[in-house]
């Protein structure tokens, strides 16, 4: 894909400098730093807590900064907010999408500003406005269609439309392609380039660094809430980014594999949900200490499966027996009796409780554990849970009373992870679990999964990330439209051998 070279010489449109913002117990921004070349792409990278998000929040108006300097096109700017900003052209698409669910596409791409007629909203001028953008990006949805109904990936898509609607000049993606098919991705990247040849500067805030060295012009770096670098994409590598990431060299992506499958603990048998879509007709085994991986392309129901395991959705037909015995995971309480845990995939949606405490979060799984002569919670046993969860997770945090929304993505997930842990489950089910997470705090991760592993505890994990199956998992089974198309071992497993399997039901 080509980069525009037009802009190398103009002047900056966007100068954030010397910006700090303050947290309480947390330095979240220190002097940082981003400068925005008109008609380029400049991508925003850093470990999960190293303030990129932040830093656009302080942009668009969403957080005051405590100091430093945001020019644009050389004029000193604060937003009051995100309404102000968008009124003066500056744009951002949030990773987790704030839309109206309930209304039509067109009413959500002008919500607040609707085209009016003799005092009244003009329905077919809101029509006609939108029907323009979408053909020009070439998104194929219809304006009168409830957003709700969309998949992700079209959302996504509408709220782009929504900033081109305002005539953004600076417009930033936050992990824009977090939730897209490879085939949307390549959609999603026409449509920056026609922006870009159109001369708005966006910024590009992915952990994808195939990614970054492919679309961006610029790259800046960030870590610990500071300016690290800002380079040319040219001049850059996957291990050169990985080194200013995390100030050292990362030369193995993943921990050795150490843990070693014993007898089989899990038999799937013959499963099919009782909803669709969902998996049909699933069959296989589950050994103690084993990480078993699942593959498959968006619509394979990976997630169906787990949640049919795990008794979040019913089965129609078909069997799951543990160390022999049937079970019946006919809920989520049922499934944590029965030695189950199941970490969600959306963190944010279905994970955290964003709006309590580090504390609330680890241990309301558990929370029968707690009681003191039935009706009180010990504070001190759950004091005790919870220091577990921030010392063996190894969570970076001021206090276990800081309110789980304000920490990293990478630190929210091991808060979740240890809050199943206190249950003590036999077997493990994590979806997504590395999803939108810095390159150290995976590796951090992916060495809990094993260190679960070699405890003898049993392990499944659904992964969008080939190389992330291919790296950590015993053997890789692969989904397709609700089938199991075959089991690998990842030893002998190849990228070609699991696509080819996860294409073969569709």
């Amino acid at each position: 894909m080509e980069k525009t070279e037009a802009a190398a010489a103009s002047p900056y449109v966007l100068e954030m400098t010397g910006i700090e913002k303050q947290f309480p117990g947390v330095k979240a921004l220190d002097g940082a730093q981003l400068r925005l070349r008109p008609g380029t792409v400049h991508a925003l990278m850093g470990e999960n807590g190293a303030g990129k998000s932040t830093l656009m929040k302080c942009l668009f108006g969403i957080y005051k900064a405590d100091a430093g300097s945001i020019l644009i096109d050389g004029k000193e700017t604060r937003f009051t907010g995100p309404k102000n900003a968008m009124d003066n052209g500056v744009a951002m698409v949030h990773q987790e999408l704030n839309q109206v669910l309930k209304r039509s596409v067109m009413e959500n791409i002008w919500l607040g500003r609707f085209p009016k007629k003799m005092g009244l909203v003009s329905h077919s001028e809101m029509y006609q406005k939108t029907k323009e953008v979408f053909d020009e990006l070439d998104i194929p949805v219809d304006p009168k269609m409830m957003i709700g109904k969309l998949s992700v990936s079209q959302r996504q898509m509408v709220e782009i439309a929504k900033a081109v609607s305002y005539n953004a000049k600076i417009l930033v993606l936050d992990e824009p392609t977090s939730s897209l098919t490879q085939e949307e991705v390549e959609h999603l990247f026409v449509i920056i380039n026609k922006l870009r040849d159109r001369g708005v500067a966006m910024v590009y805030i992915s952990h994808k660094m195939e990614e970054i060295l492919r679309i961006s012009d610029e790259v800046t770096i960030m870590r610990d809430g500071q300016w690290v670098a800002t380079e040319h994409a040219d001049h850059l590598t996957t291990d050169k980014i990985i080194k200013l990431m995390v100030g050292r060299d990362l030369t193995d992506r993943f921990p050795p594999k150490t843990n070693k499958p014993g007898d089989v603990i899990l038999e799937v048998k013959n499963l099919t949900g009782k909803y669709m879509p969902s998996c049909i007709d699933v069959s296989f085994n589950l050994h103690r200490g084993e990480i078993l991986g699942v593959a498959g392309l968006v619509g394979s129901r990976r997630t169906e499966l787990l949640e049919t395991i795990f008794g979040i959705a019913h089965h129609q037909s078909g069997e799951v027996l543990k160390e022999g015995k049937p079970v019946i995971n006919k809920d989520s309480r049922k499934a944590i009796e029965n030695g189950f845990a199941m970490l969600t995939e959306e963190r944010r949606a279905t994970g955290i409780f964003g709006g309590m405490s580090i504390l609330f979060n680890s241990v309301i799984a558990n929370i029968g554990n707690y009681r003191n002569f039935g009706f009180f919670l010990s504070n001190k046993k759950m004091a005790g849970d919870t220091k577990w969860v921030i010392d063996s997770m190894r969570v970076k945090t001021p206090s276990q009373k800081t309110h789980i929304r304000t920490l990293s993505g990478g630190n929210q997930q091991k808060v979740i992870l240890g809050r199943w842990l206190l249950t003590k489950p036999d077997i493990l089910l994590l979806d997504e679990p590395t999803r939108g997470i810095d390159v150290g705090a995976k590796y951090e991760i992916y060495q809990l999964i094993i260190d679960l592993a070699n405890e003898g505890k049993s392990v499944i994990v659904v992964s969008s990330e080939m190389p992330e199956l291919l790296g950590i998992t015993d053997r890789i089974m692969v989904m397709s439209n609700g089938y199991l198309s075959g089991i690998l071992d990842t030893k002998d497993a190849t990228q070609e051998e699991i696509m080819r399997l996860a294409a073969l039901h569709i």
